[in-house]
């Protein structure tokens, strides 16, 4: 049985002029259908760049990313990415910056009544329904992240890349956001990949976290198992061994790591 998302023996470099700077080398990963997956690391280790790849916005010097044994190397509407900044357009309302994805993919494919249900069924996902004619300046940074996620589960794509996506939050919010993100995944039982540096949030939302090796010249270090049964419910997992023992391995591993660059 092939893998749903491969990662082959990647190599990324960038080239200025004479000069080349290896970010990422032979990174291996395989990732399975419906699984959540967290990329941790200290700044600089080729995180986003990694995801990048995937999203197929930068294509890789060597290797190759394979999804379902097609290869990556173009953007494509069953990789939705949700950034750090919401990326709305401020002069659509809620309503139009969904709408703007579900025409581009569905046009064609679903009626304008189908096309209408399908938005406000992927606001609803997010709870944003009430707001839909209101506009990215009329409603919270919390509030434009929802909307942003909406947007990118309307393409239903194959794989949800995030990408910080909680980085610029307040803490009450990002939880409540974190929160969210595990009851998307349980109804729908997508593939996600996000890029964090909190631990906490890698250990609480994750079936595996990937940590990658310090830069430049970065790879994958170790990949954890997150072995907490779902549906996980933050406060009863504070004096749970098994939360408690991947937290410690993943603030190990980058103690670590930050320790080796110290003495370097």
């Amino acid at each position: 049985m092939s893998a749903y998302l491969k990662l082959d023996h990647i190599d990324k470099s960038f080239s200025r002029g004479a000069q080349t700077t290896e970010v990422l080398r032979d990174v291996n990963l395989v990732i399975e259908n419906g699984e959540y997956v967290s990329i941790i690391g200290h700044s600089g280790c080729g995180k986003s760049t990694l995801l990048n790849l995937i999203a197929g916005l930068s294509t890789v010097t060597n290797g190759g990313v394979l999804l379902e044994d097609r290869e990556v190397n173009s953007p494509g509407p069953e990789r939705a990415v949700v950034f750090q900044n919401h990326s709305l357009l401020p002069w659509l309302t809620v309503y139009e910056n969904v709408a703007l994805a579900v025409n581009k993919v569905f046009s064609g494919k679903k009626t304008r009544a189908e096309r209408h249900a399908w938005i406000m069924h992927n606001l609803e996902l997010v709870q944003m329904a009430h707001a839909s004619d209101k506009r990215p300046s009329e409603i919270s940074g919390g509030m434009k992240q929802r909307v942003g996620i909406a947007r990118a589960l309307a393409m239903q794509p194959k794989i949800l890349l995030l990408d910080e996506p909680f980085g610029a939050l307040d803490a009450l919010t990002r939880a409540h956001l974190q929160d969210s993100i595990m009851q998307i995944h349980a109804q729908l039982g997508n593939t996600m990949i996000m890029i964090t540096h909190d631990v906490d949030e890698a250990v609480l939302l994750s079936d595996r976290i990937v940590m990658m090796t310090n830069g430049p010249a970065a790879t994958i270090g170790e990949v954890l198992p997150v072995r907490l049964p779902r549906p996980r419910k933050r406060l009863e997992l504070v004096t749970d061994r098994a939360y408690i023992a991947a937290r410690e391995a993943v603030l190990k591993f980058l103690y670590e790591r930050h320790r080796l660059v110290e003495a370097a």
